[in-house]
Formats: C-alpha cells, structure tokens, sequence
C-alpha cells in the first residue's frame, strides 16, 4: 500500500495502462534524484538560474505522482532562487523533499519490483 506517494492521476491519465505507468515509475525513479542532486549544488552554489529550471522540471512530476507536501515545498524553493535567495534559508526545505522522494522511491521499488 503506497504511503509516500499516489498513483491515482498516473493510472487516469493512463486509462489504467499498466505499461505506461511503469514508465512514469521508471523515470520517477531515475531521473527526479538527478535533478534534486542539482538543485542541491544549485543551493549551494548559489546558482539561481539552476536551481529554479530544476524545481519546475520535476514539479509536475511530483504532483502527477500525489505527492502534495514535496510540491508545496518545492514551489518555496523555486520562489525561493526566483528571490535570488532573499528570502528564508531553503536548506531544511530542500532536505524534506529529498527525504520524501527517496522514501516514495523505495516504497515503489519495493510496490512495483524496480
């Protein structure tokens, strides 16, 4: 039972076809740490510009995948290089998404044999 993430709009945007949502699974899990690996050195480097494409590349992909609190937070983080880091310190946010996704992407390896 998926306690870290929700396939509901994955298998209605699929008409409940198994084979693409094994895709979306795939590439949930081989491509959405790579970019939060760059939104971390992004932060850390500063690099604005970075960490903004980042946040909004994988945005869609983290509702898509009914994770609500990682999306909320990762809009705070795109408004966040889009305030040039102006505003509150983003690191603990960056942690807790990073911490949802890898706790989604054990669960869905574990869910779906990956």
């Amino acid at each position: 039972m998926a306690l870290h993430y929700n396939l509901s709009k994955v298998y209605a945007l699929s008409e409940n076809d198994s084979e693409f949502v094994n895709q979306i699974l795939v590439l949930f899990v081989n491509e959405v740490p790579k970019d939060l690996l760059e939104i971390k050195v992004g932060i850390k480097s500063e690099s604005y510009k970075e960490v903004r494409a980042h946040a909004h590349k994988i945005k869609p992909t983290l509702d898509l995948m009914g994770m609500h609190v990682a999306f909320e937070e990762l809009v705070l983080i795109e408004a966040w290089a889009k305030a040039e880091g102006k505003t509150k310190n983003i690191k603990e946010t960056y942690k807790s998404v990073k911490s949802q996704v890898k706790d989604a992407i054990k669960e869905i390896k574990k869910d779906f044999n990956l």
